[in-house]
């Protein structure tokens, strides 16, 4: 698992815990649905300016986002 594909683990799970759609996501974030969904499927590397925007939405600094992704990806190469 890469870290793309992490990061997008852990903002999905993260949204869902907020009971968050991708839609509301997306209108929180000023982003567009189809990139937030990219972004959940790993399928793309987001900058840090969209992951910033991103954790805001999600209540949590990017960092603490990247070090979950981190973890996950860990523990899934484990």
């Amino acid at each position: 698992m890469n870290l793309s594909e992490a990061l997008g683990v852990v903002v999905r799970e993260r949204r869902l815990a907020m009971r968050l759609s991708q839609s509301d996501l997306a209108i929180a974030t000023g982003l567009h649905k189809n990139f937030i969904s990219l972004v959940e499927r790993g399928k793309t590397a987001a900058a840090i300016d969209s992951v910033e925007v991103i954790a805001t939405a999600l209540k949590c600094r990017a960092s603490q986002l990247l070090a979950a992704a981190e973890r996950t990806r860990s523990a899934a190469d484990e």
